[in-house]
């Protein structure tokens, strides 16, 4: 990709490259020894990188170390033991109570336990009828006492009790009587009409699945919506290029626009076009048609050549280039910078060094599903601690990388239910066809970690919370979150998992400038896919002024009415708002090529 750099770019990454921090992952640290201790730990990370392929990234060690706390404090509780017999005993009696009352009224008995609003696999009248409520009310009260049994035991630490109630829950939702043909009463009934159909056709949609699997390639369906064609394909140039990013600018859409110019840096876990998918639900998009010059970075997809890649270049040769760029090419002094999961902790990171350093170059700062504080970072925290984060580094220093398959797995094993077993369900047993749409099919469009940068995200952020306690080094020198002073918007979302919202709320206490905080319905990516017209979206929005009170999230959101609509109307009106007089739209930059690039290409 070197050809599509402009004059003399490679020979400035490579003196910008030696300006980067030089410390390194624990686990690339031993590198620099020599002699027979280097190959001997060289050997143990072999090892451990060759057991990782049958565990799926997880570490058995840290697996082991949990249940073990577990189970030796449940032991030496006789108390707990007594409360969870009498559990059981009480648990058994409201379902011997309830088989009689179906005895007595032909099958039809009032449930004696309903399943949490979350769980959707007995929401069906079928399993209201004899037998499959006995199934699932059995179930149901199983699930139950073991999450008494996995949690509430005195002495077992937080993560220890998270992992081992997380864990039993998912060994539990392998018998659900939901998964299997001859319980699951939907699946009887479609059988019935079918003739047996619905059994080939999942046999067909398995197989089909299978082949997709054991050839690398792209779920079915995903050919339907093609880069650069159906998503990514909002007009623009690349108009720059390094070893790490291509920046894109958009083509302005309206006869004028605000002189700020809108930088957003995507997460580079995925594709960046999450953020330009269809037409109709692009942010990009929307906001060039409500009159504002868009720049998107697109990340490069790494392989075993950018294993040393760190958090700094990505700052570096991402946020700080782009940013270069940006202001150069639109000839501004202020700069809207927009950053999502990832690329918003990154950005937070770059404003704060910006800050420090007296460059005043950011009029505002949006952050969506953004965490500075990791130390409620949701189910992610079951697979952070030092035993968890050695074992993926020894499995990424095999290859350099994470692999894309490592990536989506952990993923799909926090969302099981939904992610895993609905799915096969649907498509295995009940013959249904994969319902593809385009955040869908982005989904499946996965990148890989650069073997430094996802170390040191992980242990810096994750495990060591160094950015909210101050320890975080950006060119050398800590930074401070509160060092900020641009105005903050600050989007978080009702059911996300990868960065609960409560969790973003806490940039309240970190910050020292005003926020506007946005609490929209939807997940960490289809309550950020939340274009205006699209039915039952609602969210909250208030404002704390730089000096204004803290108040905690569960009073935020009782004092905090929520509206129907999308935040995007209101993310637009903000920027407005600290925007200038429209003018004249700035030139195209220097076209490398068409949008959206080549890196979005890589595989």
């Amino acid at each position: 990709m070197a050809r599509l750099a402009p004059s003399g770019t490679i020979t400035k990454l490579s003196s910008r490259r030696s300006m980067v921090r030089t410390d390194v992952p624990q686990a690339e640290a031993t590198s620099t020894r020599g002699g027979a201790d280097t190959q001997l730990e060289d050997f143990d990370k072999g090892l451990k990188a060759l057991a990782a392929r049958f565990t799926s990234g997880v570490s058995p060690i840290a697996m082991a170390d949990a249940w073990a706390d577990w189970a030796l404090h449940l032991a030496t509780s006789p108390g707990k033991q007594v409360h969870l017999t009498e559990k059981a005993a009480r648990k058994a009696q409201r379902l011997a109570g309830f088989l009689a009352a179906c005895a007595r009224q032909k099958g039809q008995g009032e449930c004696c336990i309903e399943p949490l609003p979350q769980d959707r696999r007995f929401r069906d009248p079928a399993w209201q009828k004899w037998p499959y409520n006995a199934m699932s009310q059995a179930f149901l009260l199983s699930q139950q006492w073991w999450h008494n049994a996995t949690t509430g035991v005195r002495g077992v630490t937080k993560q220890h009790e998270n992992v081992v109630e997380f864990a039993a829950r998912q060994m539990l939702d392998v018998f659900s009587p939901a998964n299997y043909p001859w319980t699951n009463p939907e699946v009887v009934e479609r059988t019935r009409e079918t003739a047996g159909m619905n059994i080939v056709l999942g046999w067909q949609n398995f197989l089909s699945d299978w082949q997709h699997f054991a050839s690398g390639e792209k779920s079915a369906g995903t050919e339907a919506f093609e880069v650069g064609k159906t998503v990514a394909a909002t007009p623009g140039k690349v108009v720059y290029c390094n070893r790490l990013i291509e920046l894109i600018q958009y083509a302005p859409t309206t006869a004028k626009v605000r002189p700020e110019p809108v930088l957003i840096v995507p997460a580079w876990i995925m594709k960046y076009y999450i953020l330009d998918l269809s037409p109709e639900n692009s942010l990009v998009r929307y906001l060039t048609g409500q009159g504002f010059t868009v720049f998107m970075i697109s990340w490069r997809n790494p392989d075993a050549e950018d294993r040393n890649l760190g958090m700094e270049d990505y700052r570096a040769l991402g946020i700080m280039a782009a940013l270069d760029q940006v202001a150069g090419i639109c000839d501004t002094e202020k700069v809207h910078a927009v950053g999502y999961c990832l690329g918003g902790t990154l950005l937070s990171i770059a404003a704060a060094a910006m800050a420090r350093e007296g460059d005043d170059r950011l009029q505002s700062l949006t952050l969506l599903a953004t965490q500075a504080d990791f130390t409620e970072a949701g189910e992610l925290m079951l697979f952070i601690n030092e035993s968890q984060i050695a074992f993926l580094e020894d499995m990424m220093w095999d290859k350099g990388y994470l692999d894309t398959q490592q990536m989506a797995g952990a993923f799909q094993i926090l969302r099981s239910n939904d992610l895993v077993w609905s799915r096969m369900v649907r498509q295995y047993l009940m013959g249904e066809p994969e319902r593809m749409n385009d955040l869908m099919a982005w989904n499946a469009d996965a990148t890989r970690m650069p073997y430094r940068m996802h170390s040191e995200y992980l242990r810096r952020l994750f495990l060591d919370n160094d950015l909210a306690e101050g320890r975080y080094m950006a060119g050398n020198e800590p930074v401070a979150i509160s060092d900020i002073r641009v105005p903050v918007f600050l989007v978080g979302t009702e059911r996300d998992h990868v960065a609960p919202w409560r969790s973003v709320y806490k940039f309240h206490l970190l910050s020292d400038t005003e926020v506007t905080f946005v609490l929209t319905s939807g997940g960490h990516n289809a309550g950020i896919v939340a274009e205006p017209g699209h039915p039952g979206r609602r969210y909250r929005i208030h404002v704390r002024a730089h000096d204004g009170k803290y108040i905690d999230p569960e009073r935020w959101v009782e004092q905090t009415p929520a509206g129907d609509g999308s935040w995007w109307v209101a993310l637009s009106n903000w920027l407005a708002t600290r925007s200038r007089n429209p003018v004249a739209p700035p030139p195209m930059g220097k076209a490398l090529c068409d949008a959206p690039g080549t890196y979005v290409f890589q595989q």
